[in-house]
């Protein structure tokens, strides 16, 4: 019984010895498996074309943000920090219309926003003949003064079937504000007069015109 048992016990601790020198055994197909690793992606001819195009419209973006503080700035300097720093502009209305006419409507616009807009047909802008328009601080430079207005005859003496007429009188008038001057603008509207004269042609706008430093003008 114990010669029969040695020769089972050695070829059991065979077996366990070569299990224990074999490598353990992986999940799986028992195989070893290397994880791959993602290379540096390399930036493409369209991303850095897309980059490029960021970048132009950023630096647009701050010239913009630039010239808009530099106007903010001016617009103080003149508004704020006082008229002599800019420029000023003073526009006057003048009716020297004779009483052949009635002035039904003014409109006067200064570079292109509304100043003083009136319709009457009633005659009442005729009771004053002179007035101010608008007085106040302009950017330096070139400025453009426009005028639009309807003028009926009155029908007066033989010319009583005049009054059936609407003359329309539209003008325009530029004029240079320098900095540290202040202009006196003076729009005369009147009439021509004549026989030879029709009414529609017999209507007319005058400007005047005179700058001076604006120290002086006060």
């Amino acid at each position: 019984m114990t010669r029969t048992r040695w020769p089972a016990l050695f070829a059991v601790a065979g077996l366990l010895g070569a299990l224990s020198a074999s490598p353990p055994a992986r999940a799986g197909d028992g195989t070893t498996q290397e994880v791959p690793v993602a290379a540096p992606a390399e930036s493409s001819p369209d991303f850095d074309k897309e980059l490029l195009t960021v970048e132009q419209q950023v630096d647009a973006l701050k010239e913009r943000v630039f010239r808009s503080k530099a106007t903010l700035q001016l617009l103080k300097e003149i508004v704020i920090e006082g008229s002599s720093s800019g420029a000023r502009a003073t526009i006057w209305h003048v009716n020297k219309l004779s009483p052949a006419f009635r002035m039904e409507s003014v409109q006067y616009l200064l570079d292109g926003q509304s100043k003083f807009s009136k319709a009457d047909p009633g005659g009442s802008l005729d009771q004053s003949r002179e007035f101010k328009i608008h007085d106040g601080a302009v950017p330096p430079g070139n400025h453009n003064l426009s005028v639009d207005l309807k003028i009926r005859p009155t029908g007066g003496g033989v010319f009583t079937y005049a009054k059936d007429y609407e003359i329309n009188v539209r003008s325009n008038f530029a004029f240079a504000a320098e900095l540290g001057k202040a202009c006196t603008v003076r729009a005369v509207v009147s009439d021509r007069g004549g026989a030879v004269e029709s009414f529609e042609e017999r209507a007319k706008v005058d400007f005047d015109v005179k700058c001076e430093r604006i120290t002086d003008a006060k």
